[in-house]
């Protein structure tokens, strides 16, 4: 998680990171996420942020040992939502074309890849709509509540 904090305070991308350390974006991916790190790859990540080991192992340790406000939780939360979110579309933007494409081929007049398209398309419009909060049935208010009442029946 620091690395990636900083990262994101230099402004870039997990690609820019991994050109800089000489290190593969997976390997990117899997440090930000908490899992340890080599001691090359340590060595390669401080050189890529201009600073040594011992300071870039010492600032990680810490980092993973204080606890992360709500609002940055939260946060992170929701650019992770944002994210699936885009990807979502684009796969389905992808395949719409894909069928289209294949409806155009195949030679048959009835245009079959729009009951794919739509039932598809409702699902990301109530995810866009679940993400961005626009029509919230299940908003943090209640998932909060639920939470309570699942901690409440455990208790007793």
């Amino acid at each position: 998680m620091f690395i990636r904090k900083l990262r994101i305070e230099r402004g870039w991308p997990q690609e820019t990171l991994a050109e800089l350390s000489g290190l593969s974006v997976r390997t990117i991916q899997r440090i930000e996420r908490g899992k340890p790190a080599s001691l090359e790859s340590l060595g390669a990540l401080a050189a890529a942020f201009d600073t040594d080991i011992a300071t870039l192992s010492k600032e990680m340790e810490m980092y993973k040992t204080a606890e992360m406000t709500e609002t940055e939780r939260e946060a992170i939360e929701y650019v992770r939502d944002i994210k699936g979110f885009y990807s979502h579309l684009a796969i389905y933007v992808i395949a719409v074309i894909a069928m289209a494409v294949a409806n155009l081929f195949v030679g048959t007049h009835y245009p079959w890849f729009l009951w794919p398209t739509l039932g598809w398309g409702l699902g990301v419009l109530s995810h866009g709509f679940s993400v961005f909060e626009v029509l919230s049935l299940f908003g943090v208010d209640w998932e909060k509540r639920q939470v309570e009442k699942r901690l409440q029946r455990n208790r007793t």
